[in-house]
Formats: structure tokens, C-alpha cells, sequence
């Protein structure tokens, strides 16, 4: 048998490492235009700032590595240039020496990822422009760096790799503003989750310009203007363009193969396309939500080693099934760990899901033993089945561990009210008692058996006098900021004080993080009051209208965008 595979990095490089470990026998043949065969694309970020010092440790495995370990032949700097899947050969030239060959395939394994999408825009093109996706583009912006010594940078786009880049610009001492048309950064997280994400960008010197639509760029004094639609142009020494990825699929496409969502390549779950003995697998496929059972496209390293893998197992004889992917991602900003898993609640709500949600801010350990510091968890469920959805944490030590167990929760179809029997590790300075996740079942059963109603920051409060607004914070919180029209009776006083409030109304309550205004309904509503309880505390609501003022009125908020 042998076996052709298009493109190395995370999918190619291991369908062809597993399908030599389960057939000794299979020639194997991997194309791959760049000058690297696997390479740690998320590392790239680091390199440039320096945390990685030395490129080869860039490079997970050479040409010849593979060859030594596992007899592939590996042909770097070859592209592919078509497919012929009737006579079952792929068109390759060798881009060092023009050469053009066919090679003949019993079995083809495309891997051709995604590229930088490119707008077309005036300027493109311009030398002081970067995309940053591939070891050679990395190279190219590190040179830039090391040779010119830029001042500042513009980075268009607000996903992983434009933050990441942001950091390490930063950390080189470089002026870095990000621009991006939605008015938050990360996608994946709901916008009052990314106002955290925000706010630690600010904190480290980082400008925003949220909600500006980028028209072009042209070079100006010896660097770039950026042109942004009906605003005044941004300067900088250099510009990435990280406005996301597009699939790589043109080959798939002159090949006759079924195209999906963004023109990616339509698999089944076995990872066969729509044309016998031809396999896709990496950023370029479409595959199921696990959450939502839509067709999505997700670009993510982790996905793509398991496709190659699943595809490899189905080469070999083996009956391997892709399960589907739920988005699973963690990403270092500053010093902070933003980590998401499933779906947030605005794509819950765009895919007609009836949703609630719970928002909680528990310490990543034990309070008494010193250290520990606070974290903000959102964990996103359907009313009604309690399903699981999906998460979102930002903080500062634990978060990467608490969305595993919360990713493994959803994978393995538990619902939200269980979250409270998990059986989690603990020691003092690791978790608590009752782990951050535990805590989240714990409300969301306190909210199935109806001990506990919530008002959201997305609630329209009456302020007609119809409804009774208390903050439960102590008097000294109370002063150093709340929300208009609330009255301050501390939970400790509240019992001796009830004859203050007017028990026909429904009293809406908040604290500082949600706690204490949950003890304070309970007791409320032991003494026949209708109590709603503020989700997430005036912790969270003034990080999320503090970020809303920044990004929606600059001048007014003293933000130079």
C-alpha cells in the first residue's frame, strides 16, 4: 500500500507516523511546501519575543528524523499542484528546482491546514506588512525586528495568535495597538467574559480599538498607516494581519471534492471525503460541533493530531470514528490563563438553544492558605435538561485545570447539576474543599430545585419603584462604588433590618461576588420575600460596564484608542 499525504505540521505529520506503526510494510510519502515537516505552530508567538530562544526548538521533527524513526519519506519544499483521483496520481512540483513529477497514490491524505486570510485591500502588499502562520513567516517578522528595531506595531485581528504576538511585542518593549471590527477580542468567549481579556491588555500598556472596520494601509514616514473607516488613521513601524485563517482547499475544490462551510473540505466522520481512498484531516475539514451538531470549522492543533490519527487507524483496516469537536482552547495573556470549552452563550442563543448561565468567582485555592487568587468561571446550560454547554474562566492560577474537568464533564454528556458530584482532588494549595467546579453545580442545582432565582446583567431592572434594588456589601464597599438607585443594608444587618423593606415587592439583590446576596435571599425569602439574586456580583458587573464605557465612548472614558 502506498500512501500520499499533502501537507505535514499536526495532521499529516501524525497520520503518517501512525500509519507506520500499525503497517511496517506501506510506503508513505509526505509533500509539504514549506521548509519544515512539524513544526509547534502555537510556540511562534513566543519566539519572536524571545521566550524561545532557539529556533530548532521550533522544529518538532526534521525530514531526516522522520525518515530515521519511521522510514517516511518526507519532501520538503515539494507542492502539490493538483490531484487526479482517476488515475490516482497528485501533480507535485519541487519548488527549489522547478522539477515537475506525478506521484501515484493507493490512498490520499490531504493536510494543507489554512492560510492567513488576506483581505483585499489597498496595501497588502506592502514589505512592512506581516502575516504570521508558518515558521518562514516567523523568520521573516524576527529579521524585520532584529534589523529595523520597530517602535510600534498595529496587529489587525483579536484572535490567539494576534494576543500572543501582542505579549511578546510587548515584552520587547514595542508600542502594540490591536484592531478589531467586533467590539471584543477572542471570539470564543462571551463579551462580558472578554472584558477581563481586556482589561489585562490595557493593564499591559496594550491599546484597543474595538469596533473599527481596517479599509487599508499605506506606507507613510517610514512606516504604516493603517486606514480605518470613518476614523483618523493608526501609525506603527510595522503591521501583522491576524484576522483569522481561511481553509487551504484549492486543490480540493479542482478535484471535484465536496466543499462546506468556508469552503472547507466535507468529510464523514471516518475522515473520507466525498471521492474514494482520498482522506482530509487538520484546519481544512468541516466537522460536527459535539455540542450543537452543526457543521463548523474549527482550527485547532489538538483536533487535527486526532484526525490524522482516526484517518490513519481507517487506511490501515482499523474502524476509527471522529467524535466531533467542542472547542476546546487556553490562552496565555500577561499574566492571566483565559480558557473556554463548548459554546458560550451568544452562539447558544444565535443556535436557538434556551439557555441560562452562572457566574462565579471562587479563589483557585484554599483562602487560608496563602497565594490563592480569584477567578471568574461562566458555565453556560440549557434550561429545562440542565445539559452541559459550555464554559468560559479567566484568572490567574487553575484555570487550565478546572476547563478540562469541565471539558471532560460536557464530552462525557453530564448535566449541569452534576457538576456538584465530581469527586475532585484536593490540598490546601491546590483547590478547596468544595472545588471551583463543584461550586458551579452547586448553584445550578440550587437554581433546578428553585432555591435559588437570578437576575442577569442583561435584565432590564424596573426602576418605577415596583421592585426593591438592595446591595448586601458592607457600608465602606457600598461608598467606594455601586449602582444607582440600590439601597446598602449589609447581609449581617439584614435580619434586624427587614422591617425597612416592603415585602409585597420582589427585591433584587447583589454583593460583591455573589455570596453574600445569596445568603441574603435565603434569608429573604425565609421571611416571605421574592428574591432574585444578582449572577456573578458588582465585581463582575463593574469589570464588564467599565469595559462597555472604554470601548463605547473613548473620548468620555479617557482612552486613547
Amino acid at each position: 500500500m502506498k500512501v500520499v499525504i499533502v501537507g505535514g505540521v499536526a495532521g499529516g505529520a501524525t497520520a503518517a507516523a501512525r500509519i507506520r506503526r500499525l503497517d511496517e510494510q506501506a510506503e508513505i510519502v509526505v509533500f509539504e511546501r514549506s521548509g519544515f515537516i512539524s513544526y509547534a505552530n502555537c510556540g511562534l508567538p513566543y519566539y519572536i519575543g524571545g521566550v524561545i530562544e532557539d529556533p530548532e526548538e521550533l522544529t518538532l521533527q526534521t525530514p531526516e528524523s522522520f525518515f530515521s524513526r519511521f522510514r517516511v519519506n518526507m519532501k520538503v519544499r515539494h507542492e502539490v499542484t493538483a490531484i487526479h483521483p482517476d488515475k490516482k496520481t497528485v501533480s507535485v512540483t519541487n519548488l527549489e528546482t522547478g522539477e515537475a513529477l506525478e506521484e501515484s497514490y493507493d490512498k490520499l491524505i490531504l493536510s494543507p491546514g489554512a492560510k492567513p486570510t488576506q483581505p483585499r485591500l489597498p496595501g497588502v502588499g506592502l514589505d512592512k506588512l506581516f502575516t504570521l502562520r508558518t515558521v518562514e513567516d516567523t523568520f521573516r517578522i524576527k529579521e524585520y525586528i532584529d534589523r529595523n528595531h520597530p517602535k510600534s506595531a498595529v496587529l489587525a485581528g483579536g484572535g490567539f495568535i494576534s494576543l500572543e504576538l501582542a505579549e511578546n511585542l510587548r515584552e520587547l518593549g514595542m508600542e502594540v495597538t490591536i484592531v478589531q471590527r467586533p467590539k471584543q477580542l477572542m471570539n470564543p468567549f462571551d463579551p462580558d467574559m472578554a472584558a477581563f481579556i481586556h482589561s489585562e491588555m490595557r493593564r499591559h500598556g496594550v491599546k484597543l480599538a474595538l469596533g473599527y472596520t481596517v479599509e487599508g494601509f499605506e506606507e507613510k514616514d517610514g512606516g504604516v498607516d493603517v486606514l480605518l473607516k470613518d476614523e483618523t488613521p493608526l501609525h506603527a513601524d510595522m503591521v501583522v494581519l491576524a484576522i483569522g485563517v481561511s481553509p487551504d482547499t484549492h486543490l480540493a475544490q479542482e478535484a471535484g471534492l465536496e466543499l462546506g462551510v468556508k469552503g472547507s473540505i466535507v468529510v464523514n466522520d471516518r475522515m473520507e471525503t466525498s471521492v474514494l481512498d482520498i482522506y482530509a484531516v487538520g484546519d481544512a475539514v468541516q466537522v460536527k460541533h459535539f455540542v450543537t451538531g452543526q457543521d463548523v470549522l474549527l482550527s485547532l492543533a489538538g483536533p487535527a493530531n486526532k484526525q490524522g490519527r482516526i484517518a490513519a487507524d481507517n487506511i490501515c483496516g482499523g474502524d476509527s470514528h471522529y467524535t466531533g469537536s467542542q472547542g476546546s482552547s487556553v490562552i496565555k495573556v500577561f499574566d492571566m490563563t483565559a480558557a473556554s470549552t463548548g459554546i458560550n452563550e451568544t452562539n447558544a442563543n444565535k443556535a436557538g438553544l434556551d439557555v441560562d448561565t452562572v457566574i462565579l468567582s471562587p479563589m483557585s485555592h484554599a483562602g487560608y492558605y496563602p497565594g490563592g487568587k480569584v477567578m471568574t468561571m461562566k458555565v453556560v446550560f440549557e434550561k429545562e435538561t440542565y445539559r452541559l454547554l459550555g464554559a468560559q474562566i479567566v484568572g490567574y492560577e487553575g484555570v487550565d485545570k478546572r476547563i478540562d474537568v469541565l471539558a471532560t464533564a460536557i464530552r462525557a454528556g453530564m448535566k449541569a447539576t452534576e457538576l456538584k458530584d465530581l469527586d475532585l482532588a484536593y490540598a490546601p494549595p491546590y483547590s478547596s474543599a468544595k472545588d471551583p467546579v463543584n461550586m458551579a453545580g452547586f448553584m445550578i442545582e440550587n437554581i433546578a430545585s428553585g432555591v435559588l432565582k437570578q437576575w442577569h446583567l442583561a435584565d432590564a431592572l424596573p426602576r418605577d419603584g415596583s421592585v426593591t434594588l438592595l446591595d448586601t456589601r458592607t457600608v465602606g464597599e457600598f461608598a467606594g462604588g455601586h449602582i444607582d438607585g440600590f439601597v446598602n443594608i449589609p447581609v449581617d444587618e439584614l435580619r434586624e433590618r427587614l422591617g425597612e423593606l416592603d415585602k409585597s415587592k420582589p427585591v433584587y439583590v447583589i454583593c460583591q461576588s455573589g455570596l453574600r446576596s445569596y445568603i441574603a435571599c435565603r434569608i429573604l425569602a425565609g421571611n416571605g420575600f421574592e428574591c432574585y439574586n444578582f449572577s456573578g456580583g458588582f465585581r463582575f458587573y463593574d469589570a464588564v460596564m467599565n469595559d462597555r464605557c472604554l470601548i463605547e465612548s473613548a473620548t468620555a472614558c479617557g482612552m486613547d484608542k
